[in-house]
Formats: structure tokens, C-alpha cells, sequence
């Protein structure tokens, strides 16, 4: 008696969470930026080198000029004062977790 009584409680439940999955639109999914067009673009000058100006003139740091600087000499690893576009496209080393190493293993006393 009582599994029939829980399945006919259950069945209004379940009815409610498959008409809302059914309400939601699809979001049509988003293309991934091109970072070779998006460094293009922001070649002002087109000579092949990003300067901090012309990194600081992109629509990602209107907002925050101030990180600009920081995210800029992270991406200038050989330290020219420009950026190239191997060290734009390169992934940025994340800072370990605190209490752990590089490899996000837990550190050895």
C-alpha cells in the first residue's frame, strides 16, 4: 500500500520538473573566440607586436585598466615590452592553491 501511495505522490512532482525542463529554451551555443583575430584587432599598427597602449585600448580592460598592466607583464615572457602573438596565445601559469604545489599536489612539510 504504501509503495502505491508514494508513487501516486511522486507523480505530480515529476510532472512539474518535466514541463519546466520542456519551458527552458535552448541557448544556441556561443563560438569560441579566435585569439589570432582577436590579437589582430588589437594590433593597432599591424607591426606583429602588442604594446601595453594597444593592450590596454582592447574592450577587456575599459573596465579595469589598472590589472591591465599586471596581465601584461604575465604575458610578456621574454620581457621586450611587447607582446608577440606565441605569448598571447599561451596559456597563463595559474598561481597554486595556497598549501599546495605547482602540480596541485599537497606540500611536503
Amino acid at each position: 500500500m504504501k509503495p502505491i501511495l508514494l508513487s501516486l505522490l511522486a507523480v505530480p512532482f515529476l510532472a512539474v520538473a518535466v514541463q519546466a525542463e520542456e519551458a527552458k529554451p535552448a541557448k544556441p551555443d556561443k563560438p569560441k573566440p579566435d585569439p589570432e583575430a582577436a590579437y589582430k584587432k588589437l594590433d593597432a599598427n599591424a607591426d606583429g607586436k602588442l604594446t601595453l597602449e594597444e593592450f590596454k585600448a582592447g574592450p577587456r580592460w575599459k573596465k579595469e585598466p589598472e590589472k591591465a598592466e599586471g596581465v601584461f607583464k604575465k604575458r610578456d615572457k621574454d620581457s621586450s615590452g611587447d607582446i608577440s602573438l606565441d605569448e598571447f596565445t599561451a596559456k597563463l601559469d595559474k598561481p597554486a592553491k595556497p598549501g599546495k604545489g605547482k602540480d596541485g599536489a599537497p606540500k611536503e612539510p
